[in-house]
C-alpha cells in the first residue's frame, strides 16, 4: 500500500481543487479558505459542478449537508444527483446553490426552546474552511445549521465566530509587537481513548446497547493492577482493526498519527497531527463515525463512553490547543521565555482566562459520562487548574514574589550505557493530573470526555482567550511607553491570577482543600458545573466576542441539562429493567436451587454441615430484597421530575444516581456470590479480556 497516494483519496481536497476548477475560481475559493473573506457567490455553480464530478467518479451518487447539532452527534440528509430532463431521462447534477444551501427539518433537534417545535424550517450553508469528502457512495458537505429566524443550531457556526473572534484580537496582540499577519488559526490534536469488546457478548448485555456503559457488573480477578496493558503489545485482532481504521481514516485526509494500548484492559488510544481547528473538529466526529464502523467489520463494538467499567481507568480526549500565524506559533517559548514579552504577555491573558471562567470550562465538559471520571484518580479534578512546568513555573514564581529568575541549566541525558545515544533533557516535566497544562508550545486541555464534541470546550477557549487579549489591547494600545506597560500588565496578571497556577499532584487528597482556600470552583456533577453557564458574567463574554447572543447562550445550557437529566432517566431506566426482569429472578433461581439441595442434604443426613451453605442462602436472599426495595425507590424517583431544566437537573444529580449506585452496589454484590451459571449477562472479565 502506497500511503502518499491514497492519503486522502476521498477528499476534495486542495490538490483535487487546484487541477478540477478554473484558475480565477480556485483562487477566489483559497482567499476564502486562507484569509477568511466572503465566499464569491458567482463561483458556486463552477465548484458544485467540479464536485459533483469528482464525486460521481469516486462511485458517489448522493451528496448530503454533513451538520453538527446540538447532540454531539452528526446529522445528514442524502439526495441524489439525479435530475429528470424529460424523456424519462436523468442527468447527474449538483448546482451552486444546493452545494451553497440546504433545508432539513430543524423541528426534531434540540434548541433549548430557542425555537417552537412547531416551527420546522431550518437552513444548513456550505462551510468552505471544511473539505468535502466522500463516504459510502455519498458526498458530504461540511455545513453549518440555523433556524428559519437565525438562531445557531448547531456546533459548527458558533466554532466559526470563536475562531474570528480569537483571530480578531490576537492581530490587535500582534500588532502592538510590530507584526502585522492575514490570519491567526487555533490548531487542535485531539487524541482519542475508547474500549474495544467482543461483539457477541456486547450482544448480551442490555446496558451496553442502551447506554454505552455497564450498568451493572463486578469488577473482574484482574484489572490494571500490573500495568502490563499500558503501551502493550497489541493483540491480533486489535492490531487487524487499528490497521484498518488508519487506513480508512487516512483515505478521509484525517492525520492518524499514533496507536497504543492505553492503562485498562481492553482500552486504546489514537492520536491525530494538529490541524485547523475548524477540520479538528470535522475530523474528531468522522474519527468517532469510522471507529465504530471499522469496530463492527472485525466483530468488535468500539465504547466511546467515558466510564463504560466501573474500577478501572474510564476514557478521555485531550484537546491540544495552540494559536500560530505564518512563521510564529505565539505558544513556543523560545530558548529565553524570560525575555520573551510576546510570550509572556500572551501566557498572562490565557492564565487569567482560565481563572476568571474557570466555570465555563468546567461546564463545557460536564456530562453524564464525565462526571463518572473526573476527580476519580485516573483523570484531572473537577477542579480547574494549569500547569506551567518547572522553568515557566520559577519564571511566574519569581514575578509573583518579586524575586530574580535564576535560568535553569541546561544539561543532557544518558542512561549511563556507552552505546546509548546522549538526549536532551526538557526544561519541563509533563503532569498527567493537570486539567490545563502547557506542553511545551501548546496548551493540553485534558478534561474532555471521550464520546464529546471538541467544539464546545475550543469554542469556550477561543471565546475566553480571545477576551482576555481584547482587555490587552485596550490597554496597551493607550500606552505611551508600550515597552514598560506591557512589562508592567504582564506581572499584573500573573500577580492577581496565580492561584489558579498549580505545579504538583492534582490527585492528591490536600488539593481539594488547598484549591477552596485559593477560592477555585469544585462542581462534582454536571447539574452544579452547568449553572455557571446562567450567570450573567458568562454569558456576556459570548456576547462580547460575538460567538453566542443571550438566548443561544442560554438555550445552549438549557441542552446541556437536558441532554444529563434524559441520560440519566434512560440508564435509571435500563437498570430497572435489567434488575427487575433479569438480576432478581436468577438470584431468585439460584436461591431456590440452594434451599432445594440444603432440603434434601439434611433429609439425607442430618449431622452433613450446612453453615455456609445456609449463610450464602441469607446473604442472597436479603440483597436480593433490598436491591428490590431501592429499584421501589428509584422508580419513584423518575416520576414527575420538575419542568425545570435545573431543578430537574438537581434532583437527577442529588437523588436519582445515589439511589442508582445502590442498586448498583447490591448487585455487584450478589454477582460476586453467585454461581456463574445462572448470573443472566456477560461478567467484567469476560468482556476485559475476551479479544
Amino acid at each position: 500500500m502506497n500511503i502518499p497516494e491514497i492519503f486522502g483519496c476521498n477528499v476534495f481536497n486542495d490538490v483535487v481543487m487546484r487541477s478540477t476548477l478554473p484558475k480565477e475560481v480556485y483562487k477566489s475559493l483559497r482567499k476564502t479558505i486562507d484569509n477568511g473573506e466572503r465566499i464569491d457567490m458567482s463561483i458556486a455553480d463552477s465548484v458544485a459542478n467540479a464536485m459533483k464530478d469528482w464525486a460521481t467518479s469516486k462511485g458517489a451518487t448522493h451528496y448530503t449537508h454533513w451538520f453538527q447539532p446540538l447532540t454531539n452527534l452528526t446529522a445528514e440528509k442524502h439526495d441524489s444527483f439525479i435530475e429528470p430532463v424529460g424523456n424519462d431521462e436523468v442527468i447527474m447534477q449538483l448546482t451552486g446553490r444546493s452545494l451553497i444551501v440546504g433545508e432539513p427539518d430543524a423541528s426534531s433537534f434540540p434548541s433549548g426552546g430557542s425555537r417552537e417545535t412547531f416551527a420546522a424550517r431550518g437552513y444548513t450553508a456550505w462551510d468552505p474552511t471544511s473539505p468535502a469528502f466522500v463516504k459510502e457512495g455519498t458526498l458530504y458537505i461540511p455545513t453549518i445549521f440555523v433556524s428559519y429566524t437565525g438562531e445557531t443550531l448547531d456546533k459548527k457556526a458558533p466554532l466559526l465566530k470563536s475562531m474570528t473572534a480569537i483571530d480578531r484580537e490576537t492581530k490587535r496582540i500582534l500588532k502592538l509587537f510590530g507584526i502585522e499577519c492575514a490570519k491567526v488559526n487555533t490548531t487542535v490534536g485531539p487524541e482519542q481513548e475508547y474500549f474495544l469488546v467482543d461483539k457477541k457478548l456486547y450482544e448480551q448485555r442490555k446496558d451496553l446497547i442502551l447506554t454505552g456503559r455497564t450498568l451493572f457488573g463486578a469488577p473482574s480477578c484482574k484489572g490494571q493492577e500490573m500495568d502490563d496493558h499500558y503501551f502493550g503489545a497489541l493483540k491480533p485482532r486489535v492490531a487487524a482493526f487499528m490497521r484498518d481504521l488508519d487506513e480508512t481514516l487516512w483515505r478521509f485526509g484525517v492525520l492518524s498519527k499514533s496507536k497504543h494500548n492505553e492503562a485498562a484492559p481492553a482500552q486504546h488510544e489514537i492520536a491525530p497531527i494538529f490541524s485547523t481547528m475548524n477540520v479538528a473538529v470535522d475530523s474528531n466526529q468522522l474519527t468517532m463515525d469510522v471507529m465504530k464502523k471499522v469496530a463492527l467489520r472485525h466483530d468488535m463494538v468500539c465504547l466511546l463512553h467515558e466510564k463504560p467499567f466501573a474500577g478501572i481507568n474510564g476514557s478521555g480526549k485531550h484537546n491540544n490547543w495552540s494559536l500560530s500565524t505564518t512563521g510564529l506559533n505565539l505558544l513556543d517559548p523560545g530558548p529565553h521565555p524570560e525575555s520573551n514579552a510576546l510570550f509572556m504577555l500572551v501566557l498572562a491573558c490565557i492564565i487569567k482566562a482560565v481563572d476568571k471562567y474557570q466555570g465555563l470550562l468546567r461546564a463545557c465538559i460536564a456530562s453524564a459520562g464525565n462526571d463518572h471520571r473526573l476527580g476519580g484518580g485516573e483523570a484531572p479534578p473537577a477542579i480547574l487548574s494549569v500547569y506551567l512546568g518547572d522553568e515557566l513555573g520559577a519564571i511566574v514564581d519569581s514575578i509573583v514574589m518579586g524575586k530574580d529568575y535564576v535560568p535553569k541549566r541546561v544539561i543532557k541525558g544518558s542512561i549511563g550505557v556507552p552505546e546509548s545515544p546522549i538526549f536532551p533533557i526538557d526544561s519541563t516535566d509533563r503532569n498527567r493530573t493537570s486539567p490545563f497544562a502547557f506542553t511545551g508550545n501548546k496548551f493540553e486541555f485534558r478534561m474532555l470526555g471521550s464520546s464529546a464534541s471538541v467544539a464546545d470546550p475550543n469554542i469556550v477557549l477561543n471565546s475566553i482567550v480571545a477576551e482576555a487579549f481584547s482587555e490587552a489591547a485596550d490597554k496597551l494600545e493607550k500606552a505611551d511607553d508600550f515597552e514598560k506597560a506591557c512589562k508592567a500588565y504582564t506581572e499584573k496578571l500573573f500577580k492577581r491570577h496565580a492561584r489558579i497556577i498549580f505545579n504538583y499532584n492534582g490527585y492528591g487528597p490536600e488539593w481539594e482543600a488547598e484549591a477552596e482556600k485559593r477560592g477555585l470552583l469544585n462542581h462534582k456533577n454536571t447539574a452544579d458545573a452547568v449553572a455557571e453557564c446562567f450567570k450573567k458574567e458568562n454569558v456576556d463574554v459570548f456576547v462580547r466576542q460575538g460567538v453566542y447572543t443571550k438566548n443561544e447562550a442560554i438555550a445552549r445550557a438549557k441542552i446541556q441539562l437536558e441532554n444529563y437529566v434524559k441520560t440519566i432517566c434512560i440508564e435509571a431506566k435500563t437498570m430497572i429493567e435489567m434488575a427487575t426482569k433479569q438480576i432478581y429472578p436468577s438470584v431468585n433461581k439460584y436461591v431456590g436451587d440452594l434451599c432445594r439441595n440444603l432440603q434434601a442434604k439434611k433429609a439425607l443426613f442430618s449431622s452433613l454441615p450446612t453453615t455456609n451453605e445456609e449463610e450464602l442462602i441469607k446473604n442472597l436472599a436479603f440483597a436480593n430484597e433490598e436491591m428490590m426495595t431501592v429499584v421501589k425507590r428509584l422508580t419513584d424517583d423518575l416520576k414527575d421530575l420538575p419542568k425545570d431544566e435545573r431543578e430537574s437537573a438537581n434532583r437527577i444529580a442529588h437523588v436519582v444516581c445515589p439511589d442508582m449506585r445502590l442498586v448498583r452496589a447490591l448487585a455487584d454484590k450478589m454477582e460476586m456470590l453467585c454461581s456463574k451459571e445462572y448470573w443472566p449477562f456477560p461478567t467484567y472479565s469476560e468482556l476485559l479480556f475476551s479479544i
